[in-house]
């Protein structure tokens, strides 16, 4: 299993609106970032676990947990000219962009705010507290994982 962090802010689509899909899953679509778009196509399985982040907000933090239920498939809000995610270059017969469908698996405890999560040491490989990084999405280590997990 793997474990990720997804970014999504929450004025947007926050982790109570995942709550609150029927089967409490929805297709994470949007992400037109090459490095994200990779680790969507190439890394993420059903099972894995993801943190739901909040950002671009008051409290920037970690505020929940998902799971990956359907790997990744073409975005069609890309082939969607109408579409504030559209992209002239990508086509249904070869794709640039792909998506997963998460599940919403619960709220945490508390919300891990990013300034507490950069105040860990054993968090300083983490790419989230890393200065300049602005990833959507990014992996994150099970000792990672778990040391978080800890704090709640």
């Amino acid at each position: 299993m793997n474990y990720w962090l997804m970014k999504s802010e929450p004025s947007a689509f926050g982790i109570d609106d995942l709550a609150r899909r029927p089967n409490q899953t929805e297709a994470w679509d949007g992400v037109r970032n090459y490095q994200a778009r990779n680790m969507i196509r190439d890394g993420m399985k059903i099972g894995d676990l993801v943190f739901f982040y909040h950002s671009n907000c008051e409290a920037p933090g970690i505020v929940g947990l998902a799971e990956i239920v359907r790997e990744a498939y073409p975005d069609p809000t890309a082939f969607d000219p109408a579409h504030k995610h559209y992209d002239l270059r990508s086509r249904p017969e070869q794709p640039t962009w792909f998506m997963v469908d998460v599940r919403f698996v619960r709220k945490l405890k508390r919300t891990i705010p990013l300034a507490e999560l950069k105040n860990h040491p054993e968090l300083q490989d983490f790419p989230l507290v890393r200065r300049g990084s602005r990833l959507s999405v990014m992996p994150v280590s099970e000792m990672q994982w778990e040391f978080i997990l800890a704090l709640e």
